[in-house]
């Protein structure tokens, strides 16, 4: 958090990584940094005192060491009474619990250090976070403050995009999305541009479906994107999930009992009228269901009205207009 004192771009202009963006004033956190620098020179001067004080216990130990064992051996002899023995002993033993506490004391300087080490280190990266640089190539697509304004900690100064990987979101319905998969070749049309069509992909479909309005979530990345771009704008986006070199294409109108994948449709087979139960294929943009399967080579599908066909009746087939 602090008040804005340097902003160098603003909407539409083009950043490259680790530039710097703007600058939150820092006058007061350089004065912690100092503060930390401080605390851990500090910190490190006890270190080396504690190590000081153990290089003195060690050698006043050794010389109460030195007293005892002499003093041990003239009481052998008898020259000194047992008094003063004991008193070399009580030396010694003072000796080495300070030896043990001098050692005590360099651990905990030690601890002291990583702990001004840690604080110093936290207060730098705080001093760094007043200076805002581009994390990647980009292009600025917003800027939501002012010059001279305080920005609270956590809020957004600048929106950044890259240019390179401008994704398109489109809502499939449940019903049609099945064959859509990552990879699958598309088709995008800007409503700014709609005279031209551009290439693209499926790059994700969500895992969960919009639950209210029962439709898939599905996203594509543009191929042949134009330089300039706006967020948000709408687009109609095709999806080819599957391509077929020839079918039989059926009015669903023409289709009774259709589930999603099969249905009864009017044929004819030897100049007969008879129904015959097929299954589908996607259905097309037009609404047009081509058959997959379980139509006989020698039958053709009637897709005039069907009021008044009835089973067995005889008929002569006629080609409908723009078929092959």
């Amino acid at each position: 958090s602090g008040k804005l004192i340097e902003l160098h771009v603003d909407a539409r202009d083009t950043i490259h990584k680790g530039q710097l963006l703007a600058r939150l004033d820092d006058t007061e956190q350089h004065t912690r940094v100092a503060k930390a620098q401080a605390a851990f020179a500090e910190a490190r001067s006890a270190t080396q005192k504690a190590a000081a004080d153990v290089e003195r216990a060690v050698a006043v130990l050794e010389e109460r060491r030195v007293a005892h064992r002499r003093k041990q051996e003239l009481l052998r002899t008898d020259v000194i009474p047992r008094a003063m023995a004991d008193e070399a002993e009580r030396d010694l033993r003072v000796a080495a619990a300070e030896l043990q506490q001098a050692r005590g004391q360099v651990e905990f300087a030690k601890a002291a250090v990583q702990s001004a080490a840690a604080n110093l280190n936290a207060e730098e990266v705080k001093l760094r976070q007043h200076r805002l640089h581009a994390p990647y190539d980009g292009l600025v697509s917003e800027r939501k403050k002012e010059l001279g304004s305080v920005l609270a900690a956590g809020e957004s100064l600048l929106t950044i995009v890259d240019p390179t990987t401008r994704w398109g979101k489109m809502y499939v319905d449940e019903a049609h999305a099945g064959g859509i998969t990552v990879g699958k070749p598309a088709r995008v049309r800007l409503r700014s541009l709609p005279g031209t069509v551009r290439e693209a992909e499926v790059v994700r479909v969500d895992v969960e479906s919009d639950r209210v309005n029962e439709e898939r979530v599905v996203y594509v990345k543009c191929l042949s994107c134009p330089a300039t771009f706006y967020l948000g704008e709408q687009a109609e986006v095709w999806v080819r999930v599957e391509t077929l070199a020839r079918a039989i294409l059926v009015p669903e109108k023409n289709v009774e009992k259709y589930d999603g994948a099969r249905g009864v449709v009017w044929t004819v087979r030897d100049e007969r009228l008879e129904k015959q139960e097929v299954t589908f294929h996607a259905k097309t943009l037009e609404g047009l269901l081509p058959i997959a399967s379980g139509l006989p080579e020698d039958a053709r599908v009637v897709v005039s009205a069907l009021v008044g066909l009835r089973a067995g009746d005889r008929v002569r087939a006629v080609e409908a207009e723009g078929s092959p």
